[in-house]
């Protein structure tokens, strides 16, 4: 049985109370459960970014604006909607996506629950509530320097600085 996390906050898989806090329980799993279904459905990766008018956000992000404004379908990836003919059961599925997802871990649902959601249709669900991280937004990249001996690094992602001795 493995006894550790597995995952950083730049994946999109961590539960907030677990990449702000250290809190480890049952409902990290279900947010990280709610991320992989928004993802297969949408297509996209959670740290994908989405355009929103002058706005990027994160899939989460995305899914609850859309969803707010009734219009959830529109993040359907076109495989998925050409296999699946009932546009209620992916909606049902963003729907307890998102209930997998919202900031407060006492609001998800246990994973026991989920399944039950996912498999009894006439099952009544409860409205989402604000999902964690959804207001996540990407600051526009600084320029590269002009002058490459600035950053040494080949592959930008370290930083070397020359010195002589």
């Amino acid at each position: 049985m493995q006894k550790r996390i597995v995952g950083n906050y730049f994946s999109g898989y961590m539960s907030p109370e677990y990449a702000m806090k250290g809190i480890v329980s049952t409902k990290v799993d279900v947010f990280s459960f709610g991320v992989l279904l928004l993802e297969i459905i949408s297509g996209e990766k959670n740290n994908s970014f989405h355009h929103s008018g002058d706005q990027q956000m994160n899939l989460i992000g995305y899914a609850w604006q859309l969803w707010n404004k009734d219009r959830a379908l529109e993040m359907i990836d076109s495989e998925v909607g050409e296999s699946c003919p009932h546009a209620y059961e992916v909606k049902r599925c963003i729907h307890v996506s998102l209930l997998c997802v919202q900031d407060q871990a006492k609001d998800r649902p246990t994973m026991e629950n989920v399944v039950l959601m996912l498999t009894k249709e006439t099952m009544p669900l409860p409205p989402p509530q604000q999902p964690a991280f959804f207001n996540n937004t990407v600051e526009e990249e600084a320029e590269e320097p002009e002058n490459k001996s600035d950053n040494c690094s080949m592959n930008n992602v370290s930083t070397s600085v020359m010195e002589a001795r």
